[in-house]
This record gives structure tokens, C-alpha cells and sequence, in this order.
């Protein structure tokens, strides 16, 4: 994997990346109603992955809206997205502009999942911007790392994993 830079500064990521053919790794996050929420608990489900640093910023609320509009061509899939951002914000965001097709889980916890998949920042404590798609079977089908965190990911690449698994 290259260098991942935040506005154009390297960051450090903590945790181990995931490759595609990898067993996908289980992972703890939070619920916007503070329930924990595990990979475990969508098996034998498609899941896309859509993580982002923070819900309430531009390329962010613009990758969420994105794959939430995406979501139904997906069939059985379930699309997460992962942030920091607290469960209560994460709440109001998917409130305030309508979003119904994507369950957004919270890591501000433990950073469970961030280190889990390799995308937390330890200089910032957010996630870096990637994508994941695992199949049903709990195989990492899909995995990008977008190498500039302000940058939008492959939208296409990810969607057409999904579809594939």
C-alpha cells in the first residue's frame, strides 16, 4: 500500500491492511442507538464497506449519499458506513438529509474496526477514506485505500465487487 496523506501531510496508520482474498476480520462498532454492531452480525450477507473520516464534510456526506443512492441496485447487500463521528451526530446527519439505505456505525469506541482493516489515523484519531466489500462467505473481495484521504474512492470498482459477490 503507498502512502496515505491527509491534505497532501503523510499520516500513520494504525492496524493491520486487509487484502483482497483475506479472511475479513470481525470488528465492534456502535449503532447510532448505542447498540454494538459486529460483521459478524450480517453473515452470509454482501457487505460494502464505505469508510469515512467524518460524516458532516463535503467528500464524505457525498460518498454516503452516493452509495446510499446505489444501495437498491446491490439486491441483498448491506452497505455500512464507518466513521469516528459520535452515534448521536451520526443520527441527526442520516436525519437531517434522508438517508435510509445505509446503516452508519460509530468506532469512536475503540477504534475496533479501524484497526481491525488498518485505517486509523493515529494523528487525528479518524478513519482513512477506503472502501471494502466483503462476500458472503466473509472474504475481502474488494479493498481500496484511497491514497489521499480528501479524495472521493473508486465508487464504480467497489459497486461492481458488490454486485460480482
Amino acid at each position: 500500500m503507498s502512502q496515505i496523506t491527509f491534505k497532501q501531510n503523510p499520516v500513520t496508520l494504525i492496524g493491520t491492511p486487509v487484502q483482497v482474498g483475506d479472511t475479513a476480520p470481525d470488528f465492534t462498532v456502535l449503532a447510532n442507538d448505542l447498540s454494538e454492531v459486529s460483521l459478524a452480525d450480517s453473515k452470509g450477507r454482501v457487505r460494502l464497506i464505505s469508510v469515512v473520516p467524518s460524516i458532516d464534510t463535503g467528500v464524505c456526506d457525498q460518498q454516503t449519499r452516493k452509495f446510499n443512492e446505489e444501495a437498491a441496485t446491490l439486491g441483498d447487500a448491506k452497505v455500512l458506513t464507518i466513521s469516528v463521528d459520535l452515534p448521536f451526530a451520526q443520527k441527526r446527519w442520516c436525519g437531517a438529509v434522508g438517508i435510509e439505505n445505509v446503516q452508519t456505525l460509530s468506532d469512536h469506541r475503540d477504534l475496533s474496526f479501524g484497526e481491525a482493516y488498518g485505517v486509523a489515523i493515529k494523528e487525528l484519531r479518524l478513519l482513512a477514506r477506503s472502501v471494502f466489500v466483503v462476500d458472503a462467505k466473509n472474504k475481502i473481495v474488494h479493498a481500496e485505500y484511497v491514497s489521499e484521504v480528501t479524495n472521493h474512492p473508486d465508487y464504480e470498482a467497489a459497486l461492481e465487487a458488490a454486485r460480482k459477490a
